[in-house]
């Protein structure tokens, strides 16, 4: 498969080009796996990988680390590296991670968030809204732009950050899982919900919809590792 790398123009530091161009090469790379347009089990080459995004070597060497290091990727010595299966396991650490995080930062956002914060808030719902037919990824980039702006709103947008880090596991069952775990007009809905929970400072409220708006998928993981027994590791 071909993955797009567009490389914009960078200053004349080469230290700073290279952890530019190792980062953008993660974050391809990393966005590939988590919509499983790289599937677990896929073969990844070095050198073709490098060859596809118009790279050195390098660059592509230091996103594999920093990919198995978040346990997205897998280097067998001697076979090469590949695409980690998906631990159930590890989906269910991360989703208790992220829920533990978010409530607490839902209930801070609650006494925090300012009527200039619900109104951008609601300018995201209605961007959700407008999405609800076009790409899956758009949808679940706009979802992770909302609960960024809770966070920032709490003014506690590093927790928001140290989410990001630990849910690809996560991030991978939700592209699987969609729409049938969760419809996106639920989404939107229960996004909707948090807003007015907020508007009115209800942390109860915000807190209660937010778990429940988080544990939507975790219910489908036994079906989904049933139905694609090829994707998920056996725990």
């Amino acid at each position: 498969m071909t993955i797009e790398l567009e490389l914009a123009k960078q200053p004349n530091t080469a230290g700073v080009r290279q952890t530019t161009m190792s980062l953008r090469v993660y974050d391809a790379v990393r966005g590939a796996i988590v919509q499983l347009q790289l599937r677990p089990g896929h073969s990844l080459s070095e050198a073709e990988l490098a060859r596809q995004m118009g790279v050195s070597r390098q660059p592509v060497r230091e996103a594999f680390i920093k990919l198995a290091e978040t346990g997205l990727v897998e280097v067998r010595p001697q076979r090469g590296t590949f695409v980690k299966l998906i631990s159930i396991r590890e989906v269910r650490n991360s989703h208790f991670i992220r829920e533990a995080i978010e409530l607490a930062v839902v209930r801070k956002a609650a006494a925090a968030v300012t009527p200039e914060g619900v109104a951008e808030l609601r300018y995201l719902l209605e961007v959700q809204q407008v999405a609800l037919s076009g790409s899956l990824a758009e949808f679940m980039r706009l979802d992770d732009e909302f609960h960024s702006a809770i966070a920032k709103h709490a003014g506690v947008e590093h927790a928001w950050r140290h989410v990001v880090s630990l849910k690809a596991q996560l991030d991978r069952v939700r592209f699987l899982g969609f729409p049938d775990a969760t419809p996106r007009p639920q989404v939107v809905a229960q996004h909707t919900a948090i807003v007015d929970a907020l508007e009115r400072h209800d942390a109860d409220a915000a807190s209660a919809m937010m778990c429940r708006h988080l544990n939507e998928i975790v219910p489908s993981l036994p079906r989904l590792a049933e139905d694609h027994p090829d994707l998920f590791a056996d725990d």
